[in-house]
């Protein structure tokens, strides 16, 4: 269960106000932790959703997406049988949809297959209220060639175009509002070794470019939205950015990033549009596998994933999962 003890309802109504607070201030309302219990759940990305005052939460082992309340209470939300493995979600607000990337690990085993399992990379589209399928888009397909597919992140632009990121792959996707999927960046330099992870965690900036992860490198990209062919590295002069998965653009200036592998959540602030970063904070997770940095008001949350023993196939599997407030 959550440390939070305060009744729910109460919560619920003091939430918006806190919300509105300056970002330099932590409310007190909010939960340190929201843990959930849900055997072998694994999951890998996550959102808040401020309308129904609950965060959604994926699963590579179900497919299936799910809903956690801050009191800790977890149901399912969304599933279809194209949902191998969901991996990172997006609560695109304004059109009031939900989006999630659908990769085939090989960790469920109700839905996986040959043909499938390391070579599937789709995006989903859920109706935010109801949980409702709304259109399935391929995205591997587009490039039959490449060995392997996994599609792992997801950022919308203002436009409501979804950029989705390959991790098998050198490949950024885009999927507009009408469900029309392209490649929005080829590039040999994006691959990674085989068997590792690329490209990772994606945002968008409202300066007009994407931020990404590339997890092999511990690199950030920055890629704009109208030349994407000139993204360049993002100068992290003494950083140690290895494992660089979740995202969160926190203001115009601040980024906060995951690193899974190191246990670690830091933040990145740039002064130069993100040429360059340099560290104001770290927060340690320890050794829970932290990957995706969802936004509740203005507090930044980080998912407990536990993938690493999903990756070494513990038994018994991880049963609970925690959505931890990030303190720096």
């Amino acid at each position: 269960m959550p440390t939070f003890t305060y009744p729910r309802l109460l919560l619920a109504a003091l939430l918006p106000l806190a919300a509105a607070c300056d970002h330099d201030v932590t409310p007190d309302l909010y939960p340190t932790q929201v843990t959930f219990t849900q055997a072998g759940l694994y999951p890998e990305g996550s959102q808040y959703d401020n309308q129904s005052r609950r965060f959604l939460v994926s699963s590579q082992t179900a497919g299936r997406i799910g809903q956690v309340d801050l009191d800790g209470n977890y149901t399912a939300f969304a599933d279809d049988a194209s949902l191998v493995s969901t991996i990172g979600l997006n609560l695109d607000v304004p059109r009031s949809r939900l989006l999630a990337a659908v990769s085939d690990p090989g960790y469920n085993t109700a839905r996986t297959s040959a043909t499938t399992k390391g070579k599937l990379a789709g995006l989903a589209s859920f109706n935010r209220s109801t949980g409702a399928l709304l259109s399935y888009v391929s995205l591997g397909s587009l490039r039959p060639a490449y060995a392997g597919h996994f599609a792992n992140d997801i950022a919308v632009d203002n436009l409501g175009n979804a950029y989705v990121t390959d991790s098998y792959a050198p490949l950024i996707y885009k999927v507009d509002t009408q469900g029309t999927a392209t490649v929005f960046l080829e590039n040999a330099a994006l691959g990674a070794p085989a068997g590792t992870f690329g490209l990772n965690g994606i945002v968008y900036h409202p300066d007009g470019y994407l931020l990404v992860a590339k997890s092999d490198e511990g690199a950030l990209l920055k890629v704009p939205i109208n030349n994407p062919s000139g993204f360049s590295k993002v100068t992290a002069t003494g950083l140690n950015l290895s494992g660089d998965d979740g995202l969160q653009l926190y203001d115009n200036q601040t980024l906060l990033v995951a690193c899974n592998a190191q246990g670690q959540v830091y933040r990145l602030t740039s002064a130069d549009g993100f040429g360059s970063v340099s560290r104001t904070g770290s927060f340690a997770t320890g050794a829970v596998y932290p990957t995706t940095l969802p936004l509740l008001g203005t507090t930044s949350y980080v998912l407990y994933s536990h993938l690493d023993a999903l990756q070494k196939m513990q038994s018994p599997a991880v049963s609970q999962f925690a959505l931890a407030r990030v303190q720096f």
